[in-house]
């Protein structure tokens, strides 16, 4: 129990709050939003096209919210946006328990997409904050691992409460959401990190466009992370109809595969996060793409449910050192005074979950999953040549030596200049 405490106490206390809100949230939000679809054509009865636009229009607000809300949380502090956001938030997906029409449910998808945008890199750069440099890799997993707890939980709640009703998923949701806004709002208060500077830049969307020019590190990175962004995409959009064809209308090999994924996630994630905390961003980063190119390449050879549960936890434990090792990268190379714009500019990967699916359905329909599966595998490795260009202008910048690794690296690093 002593060893317990003596963790808690290691960390900001906002750490843990933002790290078991995360699990919370999440969890609630993966009871409902994977239904959205279903809901959609339950509720309105819209073809298939139609709901397949309003459910990715979430994410595309998401994609291009971002940096406005890290702007924001940079020009005004973390508390106003990430509390403004998640009371927001609970509205909108009572909004969804409520909602009857199309276009509502456009608007209220986007809203979504745009609470995720603002309170994703605003709450990520509020750990960066309260986080000493060498212990942030370590947090940064803590969240990602918080994040899968929700993945693997969510979703079979939401299952179990959709045969009762699929409203009763989104009230419960909101409600969520707004225990988690209470909680902040107490803690904040009660431990209010120190505001940060105000960064020169005015909240506009050419402003995100301005930082990625000026920071040549930040560019290259944002194109190595869409390439990894295309493959991962997979999981969710190609996988599905390759197993279909391999293995029947009813296999219930992709959901096995899922909770398989966020399973490793939750079990492995300390251990790896660790190891990796030895290891340099680059090293971590270039494992990762190749971790995920040689799980897409079992997909593309695979023709056994072992090959195939083989290549997803190779994918996942690429996922495991890539996704908080990201995080980690954004942190070192932003200025103080511009940590939330640099991690809502970081949403830009985002584009590589458009590309994706739309890439691989095409492959997958005029080639077969295994040219599909293998060329997307080709494009993830590439980017590790988009990684390695943005991680040697970032020690050019720092004039650093080559082999940084992520427990020495001073706290100068996350005051770069651009």
């Amino acid at each position: 129990m002593e060893r317990i405490l003596n963790v808690l106490r290691t960390y900001h206390p906002l750490v843990w709050v933002l790290v078991g809100g995360t699990a919370f949230a999440r969890t609630a939000s993966f009871m409902s939003l994977p239904f959205l679809a279903l809901y959609l054509s339950r509720t309105t009865g819209l073809d298939p096209f139609v709901t397949g636009t309003i459910v990715g229009a979430g994410a595309l607000a998401s994609t291009f919210g971002g940096f406005i809300g890290g702007n924001l949380s940079d020009r005004f502090g973390r508390k106003r946006v990430m509390l403004s956001t998640l009371f927001v938030w609970a509205v909108v997906f009572w909004g969804f328990a409520m909602a009857e029409e199309a276009a509502l449910f456009l608007i209220l998808n986007l809203l979504n997409g745009l609470c995720r945008s603002f309170f994703e890199p605003t709450g990520q750069a509020l750990l960066a904050d309260v986080t000493p440099p060498d212990k942030r890799m370590r947090v940064f997993g803590f969240r990602y691992m918080a994040i899968n707890v929700g993945a693997a939980v969510g979703p079979l709640i939401g299952a179990y409460l959709g045969m009762v009703s699929g409203k009763i998923t989104f009230w419960i949701t909101g409600g969520a959401y707004l225990l988690y806004a209470v909680a902040l709002l107490i803690m904040m208060n009660r431990f209010a990190p120190a505001a940060p500077a105000a960064p020169p830049e005015r909240t506009r969307f050419t402003a995100a466009l301005r930082v990625i020019r000026k920071d040549a590190a930040l560019g290259w990175f944002i194109l190595g992370g869409i390439l990894g962004q295309v493959g991962y995409a997979q999981i969710e959009s190609t996988l599905p109809l390759h197993l279909k064809t391999l293995f029947g209308e009813n296999n219930a090999l992709y959901p096995a595969l899922l909770t398989m994924n966020a399973v490793t996630v939750i079990l492995l994630q300390v251990f790896v996060t660790r190891w990796s905390e030895r290891r340099s961003l680059i090293g971590n980063l270039g494992l990762g793409c190749l971790l995920f190119g040689l799980g897409l390449s079992c997909f593309a050879i695979g023709e056994h449910w072992i090959v195939m549960a083989l290549g997803m936890f190779i994918l996942t434990i690429g996922e495991i050192l890539t996704f908080p090792t990201s995080s980690l990268f954004i942190d070192r190379l932003a200025p103080e005074s511009l940590r939330g714009t640099y991690f809502g500019a970081n949403n830009f990967r985002n584009v590589g979950f458009f590309i994706g699916p739309a890439l691989g359905g095409w492959l997958l329909g005029s080639h077969g999953g295994k040219a599909a599966f293998g060329l997307i595998a080709l494009l993830t490795v590439c980017g590790i040549l988009f990684y390695w260009m943005g991680y040697r202008v970032w020690l050019q910048r720092k004039n650093a030596p080559g082999k940084e690794s992520v427990s020495n690296t001073s706290l100068s690093a996350a005051k770069a200049v651009r």
